[in-house]
């Protein structure tokens, strides 16, 4: 079969990036290494692969040739619906594509519009207020601390470990730093002091399942202060901050009820074939949904669903296969 691979290179944008811009601001996209190796996984198999890049290119090259699937990981570029872009002229098109449709893209990426999805099901989250300015500072009645991210970025953007926030003035730096920063509203939400976890989950439908839940483990600070932020996933050691612990360190009963909440938000926002998906606990151990991400990095032995899928056992090449399967199922290709 003729697979084409959708992918942003983090190079393409560097040229564009304005000299006060946040230094994550092109976090989210690939290296040309995942794109060799998604490639190598595919043509192990026997199929033939092309490059189809992003945006306009992407666009350009489907109308030329259109492959009989693609393999997407494409972020897209310049608005909160970017993640749906590839899947949508897929869809126009009529060429199946991997991962999730465009709604379900659109929808996850903006993090309030995925937490009010998942609650509608019963899913738990923690409560938000959106600031489309600092001026809407006095809405903001939730309890002190407090977590603060853009309301519409991947990656760990603009997630530092000064995101945990302790009171009004804090929030209002952190919230007005990320404002300019990132020219998006910005998510305040209720700061889970629990432990932390993220799901990796397969599937579409009725068999839709967790691959397994990956715990993420403080060694340097407590729980209750712990930010997995960028700082800590660029530290290349990271290992003297953070443990990965899969499966976690705790008993069976309570990590079902954190792939429970994974898997009822998978199927609440409609994800298909894979995506990762943050759960946190509260002070009292309740689990909660933070965020879904339907297009997860898959960088080899960086990028977290990777490390999970070779924490189980598994190589990369099954991984890249398991989400090649799981699309050509969906959609009735040999």
């Amino acid at each position: 079969m003729n697979i084409g691979i959708a992918f942003d290179l983090k190079a393409d944008f560097l040229s564009q990036k304005p000299a006060d811009a946040p230094d994550d601001l092109f976090e989210e996209y690939d290296s040309v290494g995942t794109v060799d190796a998604i490639q190598r996984a595919l043509e192990s198999r026997g199929h033939t692969v092309s490059r189809l890049g992003g945006g306009r290119r992407f666009l350009a090259r489907m109308l030329e040739a259109a492959p009989a699937l693609v393999f997407n990981i494409s972020e897209g570029h310049g608005s909160r619906s970017r993640e749906a872009h590839v899947p949508a002229v897929c869809e126009m098109l009529g060429v199946p594509c991997t991962h999730s449709d465009p709604l379900t893209m659109a929808v996850t990426l903006d993090k309030a519009m995925a937490k009010r999805v998942v609650a509608s099901a019963g899913v738990p989250t923690p409560r938000f207020v959106v600031l489309e300015e600092l001026r809407d500072m006095e809405r903001v009645e939730l309890p002190f601390p407090l977590f603060a991210k853009p309301l519409f970025e991947g990656s760990s953007m603009g997630i530092r470990k000064r995101s945990r926030i302790e009171d009004r003035a804090q929030l209002r730096e952190r919230a007005g730093q990320l404002l300019h920063d990132y020219a998006e509203p910005v998510l305040i939400e209720e700061f889970c002091g629990g432990a932390e976890f993220t799901v990796g989950l397969l599937g579409n439908g009725e068999r839709s399942r967790v691959i397994a839940a990956m715990e993420v483990e403080p060694l340097l600070v407590p729980r209750t202060e712990f930010v997995y932020s960028l700082e800590v996933k660029r530290n290349p050691d990271w290992a003297d901050e953070i443990a990965y612990n899969v499966p976690p360190k705790r008993p069976r009963a309570e990590v079902e009820r954190i792939e429970k909440v994974a898997l009822d938000a998978y199927r609440a926002l409609g994800c298909r074939d894979i995506a990762r998906i943050d759960v946190r606990c509260d002070t009292a151990g309740d689990p909660k949904f933070i965020e879904c991400n339907p297009l997860p990095g898959i960088a080899p032995g960086w990028s977290d669903l990777a490390i999970l899928w070779e924490r189980i056992g598994k190589s990369y090449d099954e991984l890249v296969l398991a989400v090649l399967d799981e699309a050509c199922a969906r959609a009735r290709l040999p």
